[in-house]
């Protein structure tokens, strides 16, 4: 596969193996990867059941790990591929920590802060906006999410 022509559905791909580890897990099936220059330098999927944390979101995780794997808090120069779009939390974080470009898969109409409910990657009154890509693997990436809760809903019933 030539990166130059195919860089997002390769890197999402890994992202959806991230949500498909956090799926085994009994967690909301989200993944996330950073990439600088076609290197993984963060690599996560929600861990917040497991944590008991609401913070241990993919993105979150992903963004931890690859300021520690650069030795800077600033992500100008990377890419993050996660497979929902991200919440207000999340969005914040890839705001503060200056990611430069976000690639999600599929759209949050509930809680996405990056087109569907807010813009904060994009809005004029803050100090970075980041180039963003959405839709990359979007229905695979929704379809986890879609099962995954069935599932619940189904258990819930019996």
């Amino acid at each position: 596969m030539d990166l130059e022509i195919f860089p997002h559905e390769h890197f999402m791909q890994k992202a959806f193996q991230q949500a498909q580890a956090a799926r085994e897990l009994d967690e909301v099936p989200v993944g996330a990867i950073i990439q600088r220059e076609g290197k993984v330098i963060g690599a996560a999927h929600n861990l917040t059941r497991q944590l008991r944390d609401p913070t241990a979101h993919a993105e979150m995780m992903a963004i931890t790990q690859a300021a520690e794997a650069i030795g800077d808090w600033r992500l100008n120069e990377c890419t993050l591929y996660v497979t929902l779009e991200p919440c207000p939390m999340c969005a914040g974080a890839i705001v503060n920590a200056r990611v430069g470009t976000v690639v999600y898969g599929a759209a949050d109409p509930k809680a996405g802060a990056v087109e569907s409910l807010f813009t904060l990657l994009n809005d004029d009154r803050l100090n970075h906006k980041s180039e963003v890509v959405a839709g990359v693997m979007g229905p695979k990436c929704g379809n986890i999410l879609t099962e995954f809760f069935r599932e619940k809903r189904q258990a819930k019933k019996k």
